[in-house]
């Protein structure tokens, strides 16, 4: 009987990946399964993640999510099912055409009934705009593409699925052009009151806030590919704080009335919301397609660490809580020997050999 413990990641026993398969390991399959792990390994260290939320005062904080809270059980459960890059399901009914895949989908593995999504940014400490600064003003750039903003959008739709009298009377009867926003000049004479409605939905989903998107970062020393040895950490954005970035993010240009990739991203979150509180459901891909606004489809935006910062900024973002020699704990059965060096955290594991 051959007692070699296989290729795995720890705390992931049901999955839709076979992690004794060098393809689990590759640059599109290692960025969401081992933040999975890097979860259900703080769960087993009784530690909750950073949780950024919206209050009612209209400004972010820092409040704890478990991950049993995250992943809908507790995840080194027996019953839990991790499945990638998989739709969730529970979205569909809003949309025509059909939905896309998140990074994490968890179900319940005894009777397959769905349980949480969750969209994941494995993201660097510092990034290039934050390594020549104090390590308590390093940042993280989080690139967004067009699928977070649909998740974004759907997380809204739960909200306001039997009230959609009450996104009507906040977005009002101002927008009956709103198909000739595909002219750049007519969005741009709209982007203000977009803008406030945004907001306005925010403050009014403000106790319905829901875990969107899990942001594992992983620390180097300055610009290095050194891992520093307080290395990794969790923060969790809530479907609101996340538009608080957004917002944040494209406030100037709003401003300034210049259409950039994430003042068209916050066009087609609002058209999305219109359309949605009119018809109740969306085509998101026509809304994607035909509102490209002479920038590319290829992300929505990618906040800096600058931008991420004032958001993340404290104790768990300056030393984050799990050191580089428990690396060994979360990779199990050589499974860093399986690992593609082609994206930079993969390549540090790869080239350090005295991790394990």
């Amino acid at each position: 009987m051959n007692n070699i413990e296989k290729p795995s990641l720890f705390g992931i026993k049901h999955s839709n990946r076979d992690f004794t398969d060098e393809k689990a390991w590759g640059k599109n399959s290692f960025p969401n399964a081992f933040p999975a792990s890097l979860g259900a390994y703080l769960f087993s260290k009784n530690l909750e993640s950073v949780y950024i939320k919206l209050n009612e005062n209209f400004e972010t904080y820092h409040d704890a999510i478990s991950i049993t809270e995250l992943y809908g059980l507790p995840p080194t459960s027996e019953n839990l099912f991790y499945s990638f890059e998989t739709p969730f399901l529970q979205y569909q009914k809003f949309l025509i055409g059909n939905l896309v895949g998140i990074d994490l989908v968890t179900q319940n593995f005894t009777d397959g009934v769905t349980l949480k999504c969750i969209e994941i940014k494995l993201t660097v400490l510092p990034d290039n705009s934050t390594y020549s600064l104090t390590e308590e003003n390093y940042g993280s750039e989080i690139v967004i593409r067009p699928s977070t903003i649909l998740y974004l959008a759907c997380s809204l739709f739960s909200i306001y699925e039997n009230k959609r009298d009450n996104l009507q009377r906040i977005i009002g009867d101002k927008f009956n052009d709103i198909d000739d926003f595909t002219d750049t000049g007519i969005a741009k004479s709209y982007l203000t009151n977009i803008f406030r409605i945004i907001n306005e939905i925010s403050f009014d989903s403000i106790g319905l806030q829901s875990p969107l998107i899990m942001q594992p970062i992983w620390k180097t020393k300055g610009k290095t590919p050194q891992l520093a040895e307080n290395c990794l950490d969790i923060f969790v954005w809530s479907n609101l704080a996340f538009i608080r970035l957004f917002l944040r993010a494209v406030k100037t240009e709003v401003k300034d009335l210049k259409i950039t990739r994430p003042v068209r991203t916050l066009i087609w979150l609002f058209k999305m919301l219109y359309k949605f509180s009119c018809e109740g459901q969306v085509n998101y891909r026509k809304i994607f397609d035909e509102l490209s606004l002479e920038t590319k489809n290829d992300k929505a935006f990618a906040p800096n660490g600058k931008i991420t910062n004032v958001f993340m900024k404290g104790d768990v973002l300056r030393n984050p809580r799990i050191t580089k020699d428990e690396i060994k704990n979360i990779i199990l059965g050589g499974g860093h020997k399986l690992l593609s060096p082609e994206r930079r955290f993969d390549a540090i594991i790869f080239n350090s050999p005295d991790l394990f």
